[in-house]
């Protein structure tokens, strides 16, 4: 972005700031993704299993839940 060296202000018009994208570069944040939990480590990894769905296809949370807590990252607290 250019600046006039007398006053200071932005040359060029707000419309060629959008339309390059430099206006939208200062503003972003960057995001990071949160650490997963190890019960969402354990789901992620387990809901494609056969054992832990039902025939609706939806996910038998309660027969996890009983797994989990019978491994070592469930056992801890």
């Amino acid at each position: 972005m250019k600046f006039c060296p007398n006053c200071g202000s932005a040359l060029g018009g707000m419309t060629s700031l959008v339309a390059s994208g430099e206006r939208f570069k200062d503003t972003t944040k960057i995001t990071r993704k949160r650490k997963l939990s190890a019960w969402n480590k354990y789901v992620k990894a387990n809901s494609k299993k056969p054992r832990f769905r039902l025939r609706s296809g939806k996910l038998n949370l309660k027969k996890m839940g009983v797994a989990f807590r019978k491994t070592p990252a469930g056992k801890k607290k």
